[in-house]
């Protein structure tokens, strides 16, 4: 089991809450400990989004059971009805995320009895704030979130799996049952990655240059989702189709192969020219012509088709099709990233990627 940052946060957040509720000397700091436990979120922006939230949710939730108290008591049915009122109000305000906080004031609100209720409530009130602030601020000090490398490096995990299953079912050599398994793996793993795009979107930086630079990574990392997407839909594809690949003459099977490593090989160069690991001379775009072109591929499939009409022999044509359009998909999708990464390095040559490790190489 890996203990991971928020985690970590988590629990310095705790005990900063408790510390500085027992400094300012604070009844039941407990309260201030709970609040930040909902208040740690995955990004600085999200954090800052929800401590508003959390604000209004927890105005929320003490008002309405300051009015409760007051005009109908401390009856165990009473605070049940706020608690009703307050998710009712909550919903809709659009406050959902912030309405178990809420509940949490309404209840530590409700339980205070005594004549000093009005100051004791408030005081309750100020501890589940400092909760709240006390996790953001330690999201925003300890260990900010970096989703920059661990999307690539995610992304490139997956890829290199596909890659490798590609390699194999083009050749007829994969077992079925595991190359289906490895579809529905790299599936929900392609699922999570786009969870991560979306946590480092929402990582923000206060110089206009970082913005700038971070808008053309969005672009450069969306192309490469899609990019693995073009892939796995390949594998899928000769997974699907493998009987009728293997009827398959052999030099088109060859054909089909050779077409196959060499998008393969150009997509692993991609990412190796990505984080600055290919010489200035590789920056160019597109498969290198002693690779069989993409036109070829066509007027090679038309003849089959003719040939085989005039021998009257079997060609698996409409399967084929299918096989064809998913490896010129594909390969058309890297030419993309190609051109983004290309462009990006030459616009931003002195800022290479070295946040990058050399462990998946």
């Amino acid at each position: 089991m890996k203990l991971g940052a928020r985690s970590l946060k988590t629990g310095i957040a705790i005990v900063f809450a408790l510390f500085v509720t027992q400094l300012l000397n604070l009844p039941n700091p407990v309260f201030a400990g709970i609040a930040a436990i909902f208040a740690i979120q995955p990004t600085i922006y999200r954090s800052y989004l929800q401590v508003i939230e959390r604000i209004q949710g927890n105005l929320i939730g003490a008002t309405i059971a300051v009015v409760f108290v007051l005009v109908f008591g401390h009856q165990l049915v009473i605070v049940g009805l706020a608690a009703v009122i307050v998710i009712l109000v909550m919903l809709k305000l659009g406050l959902e995320k912030s309405i178990g906080l809420a509940l949490v004031t309404t209840v530590a609100v409700m339980e205070i009895q005594g004549d000093d209720f009005l100051l004791f409530a408030s005081l309750r009130v100020l501890t589940i704030l400092i909760g709240v602030l006390a996790a953001f601020l330690v999201n925003l000090i300890f260990m900010p979130p970096k989703y920059e490398v661990k999307l690539f490096h995610s992304i490139h995990q997956v890829q290199d799996e596909i890659i490798r299953w590609i390699r194999l079912t083009g050749r007829q050599a994969s077992d079925f049952i595991a190359t289906k398994n490895v579809i529905v793996n790299s599936r929900e793993q392609l699922t999570n990655i786009d969870q991560l795009y979306l946590l480092y979107k929402e990582e923000r930086y206060y110089l206009k240059k970082n913005q700038y630079a971070k808008a053309r990574k969005l672009v450069i990392y969306r192309q490469m989702i899609v990019s693995s997407n073009a892939s796995l839909q390949v594998l899928k594809k000769l997974h699907l189709y493998e009987s009728e690949l293997a009827m398959l003459p052999d030099h088109f099977k060859m054909m089909v192969q050779e077409r196959l490593d060499a998008i393969l090989t150009y997509h692993e160069q991609l990412h190796l020219k990505f984080v600055g690991k290919l010489k200035a001379d590789q920056l160019s775009t597109g498969l290198h012509d002693e690779y069989i072109q993409r036109h070829e591929v066509m007027e090679i499939f038309v003849k089959e088709i003719v040939l085989s009409k005039e021998e009257d022999e079997e060609f698996s044509t409409y399967y084929l099709l299918h096989i064809l359009s998913s490896i010129l998909n594909y390969e058309e999708q890297l030419e993309h990233l190609d051109s983004l990464v290309v462009t990006y390095q030459r616009r931003y040559d002195s800022e290479a990627n070295t946040k990058f490790d050399d462990e998946i190489y």
